[in-house]
């Protein structure tokens, strides 16, 4: 039977990819996504993945850790409460405690935005974290700095709540990964040009823009984004 039609409209990102996408280092995020173990007396302990990726039941990419579009994003936002130094500890309780009420994918849910401070809130005191993270200014300060921004700056959702696109920088809005559009890949929003592709076109052509822009039939701005963006990524 061929699963690749279930695929479509899903988004596809090698772990190493979306690691680069959200920041964070490959080998670390294959441990929060593959979960480990480690020697503790005289036996090991096991740290499970922290929720299973859309393609795990997959025939053809389920052992490889392929994100879809939605890991990513929730990948998006466990990588910033970790900048935070929000503990991966409290973040997996986080995880548990608001898909309880908010179901799969809770992280990038707009309900989110709402409810988050009080889901964070039953998170520490289920995970047994230091009390200090209960202080007033504390909570303020990782729910402001990273639920917030990881939910309203650059996702763009339905009517439905479901995320549709992510502008990865928003201000501009020229850069997008739409999960129905070269499987999810970085591309300029009007030209529908991967990023990695003007990047390189530019590069070839000795960071001719204006060339590289006739050539692809897209605007100047739209190929420095393009650059841009993967000197952000390579960075």
């Amino acid at each position: 039977m061929n699963a690749q039609p279930t695929l479509l409209g899903t988004g596809m990102y090698p772990l190493p990819r979306a690691a680069r996408l959200v920041g964070a280092e490959a080998r670390t995020v294959r441990r929060w996504l593959k979960g480990y173990s480690w020697k503790y007396g005289d036996g090991r302990r096991v740290s499970g993945p922290l929720w299973a990726l859309q393609h795990a039941q997959d025939e053809e990419f389920g052992d490889e850790q392929v994100l879809g579009f939605r890991d990513l994003l929730e990948l998006r936002t466990v990588a910033r409460f970790i900048a935070q130094g929000v503990s991966l500890r409290v973040i997996r309780a986080t995880i548990d405690v608001a898909r309880e009420t908010l179901g799969d994918y809770p992280l990038h849910s707009k309900r989110f935005v709402t409810d988050g401070k009080k889901i964070f809130l039953e998170a520490v005191e289920r995970a047994g974290e230091d009390p200090k993270l209960l202080d007033v200014r504390r909570q303020q300060f990782a729910m402001d700095a990273v639920i917030r921004p990881s939910l309203l700056e650059g996702i763009e959702y339905s009517a439905d709540a479901t995320a549709l696109r992510w502008f990865p920088m928003p201000k501009k809005r020229l850069v997008v990964l739409d999960p129905q559009v070269q499987f999810g890949e970085p591309i300029v929003t009007k030209g529908g040009v991967p990023t990695d592709t003007l990047a390189a076109a530019c590069k070839a052509e000795g960071d001719n823009v204006e060339r590289v822009a006739r050539l692809y039939r897209v605007t100047p701005q739209e190929v420095k984004a393009a650059v841009a963006f993967e000197q952000q990524l390579a960075a």
